[in-house]
């Protein structure tokens, strides 16, 4: 596809760093935009070009950085030093959106005049997001329209961006895809929450959350956010919108004016629901669902947990804010069910649930994760590759949730000096890290031996997997493993 006037890559030199998932992306539509393109990664075999101190920043005009790529990597900090524009592979999708054309049912052109590009949803945060943008997309599919998740969650944005068939885009964002973006201006957007996470790679929680802050900016219709989060709250106050747009809340509890909520089992949309002119907007409201349209996503013990919950207000206050009907919020809701190692049950034996959520990668994730149980009904395994993580909220506010604690990792110092000091009462089993290919038997075997029936064994880890598994999918499969190799002959004591 031609890109527009506006965008000017025809005959560009363009420098993409990076060949990863968004970086291959990013390089096809570049070259298909008459680019001269050449790709930087000092490991993959496909790439033009491996040694970075060989670059030639003389010879590039544009570099299209893929979120792997800290900011203080030496050719992207030489390239903003010497004032070249350095963009991400979602910025290029802004730049590159296409007009969308009009299809039938069986998803050919009709032929009649095309409509503007696809309005963005846009979803960030710390926690929460890849929920939040499949339960959105199900939502806008249930209204009939053509709305995949993309971004963070799989599929490069720049795809969907430059596909005429797309009518509304679910785009979930990392902090690394905006750190380098500066002209995405969403239809709607919400940060789901801001907590320390990633703070090597921005150089400190500041530049973190100012990262997180950019999905706000430009905001066509809404920009929202959890009125229990009182820093993104901040954030909304700040952020430079278009006129018009609002700031719109949602809750767990009963709605004020002007938000999404739950009364009674009910979530209810008072901001939404009737014209801005309306004079009985304040005093009415619309059912959108009920907490039975979400039972399929309940923990072991029958109950959604809160985060999940949050998550299912934030993606219907998007689709809202995009004009979906009520009927609409209630089907996707039903439709959509949870990715992988996203608290997911694998298993029971003996009366113990095992749940994996080798999703949760920070400390944040993990205390909401833990969230979801009853006191003292926890097997908690936890530990791996810190960040540079300190553990102490985490064990402070969820140490009640605790039955016992088994430590993976191959330094699980921060957490179990977190658990020393502020649990000094709950047993913790640590996992000698030697033979990295059965520490989830180990794990699994030990937690078996600290629960009782009633209980879940919660595979939560609030670290990055790194340090012993290619990735927190692998770690979260070892453990569904080792859970269906328990021997349920054998005495757990």
């Amino acid at each position: 596809m031609a890109a527009p006037a506006s965008a000017g890559l025809d005959g560009r030199r363009v420098l993409v760093a990076g060949l990863g998932i968004s970086g291959r992306a990013a390089a096809t539509v570049l070259r298909a935009n008459g680019a001269q393109v050449a790709v930087l990664d000092e490991v993959a075999a496909g790439a033009d070009l491996h040694d970075a101190a060989a670059v030639d920043l003389d010879a590039v005009d544009l570099v299209v950085a893929s979120p792997g790529w800290p900011p203080h990597h030496r050719v992207l900090a030489a390239a903003v030093a010497r004032g070249l524009p350095v963009w991400s592979e979602v910025e290029l999708a802004w730049r590159l959106r296409a007009d969308r054309v009009v299809s039938g049912p069986d998803g050919s052109p009709t032929g009649a005049p095309a409509r503007g590009p696809a309005p963005w949803l846009v979803v960030t945060g710390t926690n929460g997001k890849t929920t939040t943008v499949g339960m959105l997309s199900a939502i806008l599919t249930a209204a009939g329209e053509r709305a995949p998740a993309v971004g963070n969650v799989g599929t490069p944005v720049v795809a969907a961006a430059t596909d005429p068939t797309v009518d509304v885009l679910a785009v979930e964002l990392s902090s690394f895809q905006l750190h380098f973006t500066s002209s995405l201006a969403a239809q709607a957007a919400v940060v789901l929450n801001v907590a320390p996470d990633h703070l090597d790679w921005h150089g400190g929680f500041e530049a973190y959350s100012a990262a997180k802050a950019k999905v706000y900016a430009g905001a066509q219709v809404a920009c929202v956010y959890d009125v229990a989060e009182a820093a993104v709250e901040e954030l909304v106050r700040a952020a430079d919108v278009q006129e018009g747009a609002r700031a719109v809340g949602y809750t767990l509890g009963v709605p004020a004016a002007g938000q999404i909520g739950v009364v009674d089992g009910i979530v209810v949309d008072r901001a939404f629901h009737a014209a801005m002119d309306d004079p009985h907007r304040h005093s009415c409201a619309v059912e959108l669902a009920d907490l039975d349209d979400l039972v399929h996503l309940a923990g072991p013990g029958g109950v959604v947990a809160p985060h999940v919950l949050a998550d299912a207000l934030a993606a219907t206050a998007l689709a809202r804010a995009h004009g979906v009907p009520a009927e609409a919020v209630r089907a996707g809701l039903r439709e959509f069910r949870a990715g992988a190692h996203r608290s997911v049950a694998v298993g029971s034996l003996d009366g113990v649930a095992y749940v994996d959520d080798s999703k949760a990668t920070n400390a944040h994730a993990a205390a909401a994760s833990l969230a979801a149980f009853g006191p003292a009904s926890v097997v908690w395994v936890a530990g791996g590759l810190a960040k540079g993580a300190r553990f102490d909220e985490l064990v402070r506010r969820r140490r009640d949730r605790l039955r016992g604690v088994v430590l993976i990792g191959v330094d699980p110092e921060p957490l179990d000096d977190a658990l020393g000091r502020h649990a000094p009462g709950i047993p913790v089993l640590r996992i000698d890290p030697a033979d990295t290919g059965t520490v989830m038997t180990r794990a699994v075997t030990q937690a078996r031996r600290l629960a009782r029936p009633g209980d879940t064994v919660l595979l939560a880890p609030a670290c990055a997997s790194m340090d012993q598994f290619a990735s927190y999918a692998a770690r979260g499969d070892a453990f569904g493993e080792a859970v269906h190799g328990l021997d349920p002959t054998a005495d757990a004591r």
